[in-house]
């Protein structure tokens, strides 16, 4: 794609009216738009990476067997009068049509699915169903000054498994954390991320977050330093050893919550009567588990953890582009870039005519993990560096394709 054709510009200075510094960024490079306080719209660079995000989840939820569907956002009061939240709810937003009926814009969708996998199980042959989707969610923040980590529309990926049995539930909640590491691997940040013990509430002992560490973050977590297992703020006066290795000793850190997992059983179940007959004839209440990652927060996450004093370094399965071919000095860059789309890389290719520092220095606020210079002064070669790493290496144009191919 050629850099003159984004219509959505770099600026210069930061926006004033945001706290964290993945929102300032977003803002400065382009990716983002803010509409209003919590509401953003994603330019076509942030969607590159949103939907990059989107799809390292869809194949590894794809890979425990999870089928994808959509389910509305615009959800029927009578709904959630059956399982208590409406007047429970504190951040649900309501809205209201001309004839007065009142309806609920989705926050979450347990008040959907279960009904609708209910008039397709009726029988223990029915089960295990797990059912995800990609879906804006509606949530009243009252406080919303962190950028896409704290939104008030955000798009959220939610799983939601239905089982028989309590231990066909603990087996799949096992599958489905493993397969979250995974997804946190390929993002970037799994080496920052915990698993976390938080309060299960009144229908489980314990449910578990994926927590980031990072300064922004406004969480506080205890890390376990024996074995990495963590725990939250909320129950660490009833949790004050180990779940894991029962150890004592840990390490308080400031974290943002990427991802949650949690056993309902038959919390949401219940209130629509979702039971199903056994092998024996015996009427059983479903068992129900929810597993969530937001898409915008874990887009801003990365950047939190991945940045420096010139802007973000985006990892290479999420980058917009992987590589960013800069022109100068009037030499063209469309064979090398003809050389790379070929072998189907994704390129950013700076043909502008403005000065290279204005170049270089967009090159490393919007952070793509490879830049590519062709220049007068380089000759035959070509200045190649990894946003990461502050080396530059003059090479042959075969050279560095190998190079970043590889």
């Amino acid at each position: 794609m050629k850099q003159s054709e984004l219509f959505a510009k770099t600026v210069r200075t930061f926006p004033k009216d945001e706290e964290a510094i993945s929102a300032k960024f977003l803002i400065r490079a382009g990716f983002v738009d803010k509409l209003m306080a919590g509401v953003y719209t994603l330019l076509p660079l942030g969607l590159r990476v949103m939907k990059k995000v989107e799809q390292i989840i869809r194949e590894e939820i794809n890979a425990v067997g999870g089928q994808e569907i959509f389910m509305p956002s615009f959800q029927p009061k009578e709904n959630w009068m059956k399982t208590g939240r409406w007047e429970t709810m504190t951040d649900l937003y309501k809205v209201k049509d001309s004839s007065d009926r009142e309806f609920a814009l989705g926050p979450t969708h347990e008040e959907v699915v279960v009904p609708l996998i209910k008039r397709f199980a009726s029988s223990y042959k029915d089960l295990p169903v797990y059912v995800y989707q990609f879906q804006n969610k509606f949530r009243m923040e009252l406080r919303s000054k962190g950028g896409l980590l704290r939104g008030r529309e955000f798009m959220m990926k939610d799983l939601y498994s239905f089982h028989l049995t309590e231990g066909d539930l603990d087996e799949y909640y096992n599958r489905v954390k493993e397969a979250y590491f995974k997804i946190f691997d390929r993002i970037g940040i799994r080496k920052k991320t915990y698993f976390t013990f938080a309060s299960g509430g009144t229908f489980s002992k314990y449910s578990h977050e994926f927590q980031t560490v990072t300064p922004a973050g406004e969480d506080t977590i205890y890390v376990c330093s024996r074995c990495s297992l963590a725990i939250n703020k909320e129950i660490k006066n009833e949790l004050n050893k180990c779940a894991g290795c029962g150890g004592d000793d840990f390490k308080e850190e400031k974290a943002i919550e990427v991802g949650n997992i949690f056993k309902l059983k038959d919390k949401y179940t219940q209130p629509f009567d979702f039971s199903v007959m056994d092998d024996d004839g015996k009427k059983r209440p479903v068992m129900m588990g929810c597993y969530g990652i937001g898409l915008g927060r874990t887009m801003a996450t990365v950047i939190e953890v991945s940045n420096d004093e010139r802007g973000m370094i985006w990892p290479e399965e999420i980058a917009p582009f992987r590589v960013h071919i800069i022109e100068l000095d009037g030499k063209s860059a469309k064979k090398i870039c003809a050389d790379f789309e070929k072998r189907g890389e994704e390129i950013l290719y700076d043909e502008r005519g403005v000065s290279p520092g204005e170049k270089f220095a967009d090159a490393d606020l919007i952070g793509i993990p490879w830049r590519i210079v062709v220049s007068k002064k380089a000759g035959s070669k070509v200045e190649v560096k990894n946003r990461a790493k502050a080396q530059i290496k003059l090479m042959e144009p075969k050279q560095a394709m190998k190079l970043i191919l590889k």
